[in-house]
C-alpha cells in the first residue's frame, strides 16, 4: 500500500500468463502482440479512471527520489526509447555513430519541438551519444527556445524557407535522419527536398491529415528507408516486468532525461482535466499538461 508506481497499460503474452508467448513479445515487440489491448485505449479503464486493476507485471516501482510529476514521462519516454530501437534494429544505409564515416549519421532533423521532440532531441544526445547536428523544425517560439536549450538548431518554418536552411547547415548534403514527431500532414510534401538519398525517415507523429498520398511520388524516387514505432514495445525482466519502461525510468531518476522544466500545466484534480483538452492545449505556452493528484 501506498508505493509510487508507474504503469505499463498494455495487455500481452506475459500479462495474461501465455504460453508460449506469440511471435512479437517472443521477439520483444509487446505492443505488437497478437492478443494485445491497452487500457485507455481498446475500452479498458484508463488513466482517468477513478480506480484502474492491472496485473502485477505491468507494474514498475519507483525506488528513487524521483519527482512523480516527472514519472509520469514515463511512458512517453519508453515510446521515444522504442523508436529509435526500431530505427537501430532496421537495416539502414545511415547509421548513427558508424564507423565508416560514409555511412554515419551526420544531421538529422525533427519535425517538432513539443515533447515528442524534446525527448528525441536528449534521448539521441545523451542516450545514445550521437555527436552530430540536430535541426528542429518548429513553428512555436516557446519549444524552439526549449530545443535549442537541449542543444538543437531550431528552425521557424514560417519565417524561412526550411529547405533552403537544411542545404546551408548541412553543406548542401541534406539530413541523413529526419524524424516526424508532429504528425502534420504538410511533412510528407517536404521530405524528399530535406534528406539526403536513402536517408532513414522515422514516421513517429499520428495524424497526417489533409494531403494527397500523390505527395509520395517524389520521396519514393530518393528510396528512404521508412520506419514506424508505436508505443514503449520491448523485452521482459525475469520477473515479467517490461524492460523498456524499467529502463526509462532509471534515465529519468538519474536525471540523464529532463521533462520537469516544458511541464507548463498542471492539474489539481479530474474536474480540471476537460479544460485541458477544451482550450488549454490551444494555447502557445501549452507544452505538457499532467494530473496531480
Amino acid at each position: 500500500m501506498g508505493d509510487r508506481v508507474v504503469i505499463d497499460q498494455v495487455l500481452n503474452c506475459v500479462s495474461r500468463r501465455r504460453q508460449p508467448k506469440c511471435e512479437y513479445c517472443a521477439s520483444s515487440d509487446s505492443h505488437q502482440c497478437q492478443f494485445y489491448s491497452e487500457h485507455g485505449i481498446t475500452g479498458l479503464p484508463g488513466g482517468l479512471a477513478e480506480y484502474i486493476a492491472v496485473p502485477a507485471v505491468n507494474v514498475i516501482p519507483i525506488n528513487s527520489d524521483l519527482e512523480t510529476i516527472a514519472a509520469v514521462l514515463t511512458e512517453p519516454l519508453g515510446c521515444i526509447s522504442h523508436a529509435l530501437d526500431r530505427v537501430t534494429r532496421s537495416r539502414t544505409r545511415y547509421v548513427i555513430n558508424a564507423e565508416d564515416i560514409d555511412k554515419r549519421v551526420r544531421s538529422i532533423l525533427i519535425f517538432g519541438g513539443g515533447p515528442a521532440g524534446l525527448l528525441f532531441i536528449q534521448y539521441l544526445y545523451k542516450v545514445l551519444n550521437y555527436d552530430g547536428l540536430i535541426l528542429v523544425s518548429e513553428p512555436n517560439q516557446r519549444k524552439r527556445e526549449l530545443a535549442s536549450c537541449f542543444g538543437a538548431e531550431v528552425i521557424d518554418p514560417q519565417v524561412v524557407d526550411l529547405a533552403e536552411v537544411v542545404q546551408e547547415k548541412t553543406n548542401g548534403r541534406r539530413v541523413e535522419f529526419l524524424i516526424d514527431a508532429c504528425g502534420a500532414g504538410s511533412v510528407f510534401r517536404d521530405i524528399s527536398v530535406l534528406i539526403r538519398r536513402q536517408a532513414t525517415v522515422l514516421l513517429y507523429g499520428l495524424g497526417h491529415a489533409g494531403v494527397d498520398l500523390s505527395v509520395l511520388n517524389n520521396l519514393q524516387f530518393m528510396e528512404p528507408t521508412l520506419v514506424t514505432a508505436l508505443g514503449a514495445s520491448g523485452g521482459f525482466r525475469s520477473d515479467g516486468r517490461p524492460c523498456t519502461y524499467d529502463r526509462v525510468l532509471g534515465l529519468l531518476a538519474a536525471k540523464q532525461i529532463e521533462v520537469t522544466s516544458w511541464i507548463t500545466h498542471r492539474y489539481q484534480s479530474l474536474e480540471a482535466v476537460p479544460q485541458a483538452f477544451t482550450s488549454d492545449r490551444l494555447e502557445p505556452d501549452y507544452i505538457k499538461g499532467v494530473v496531480v493528484l
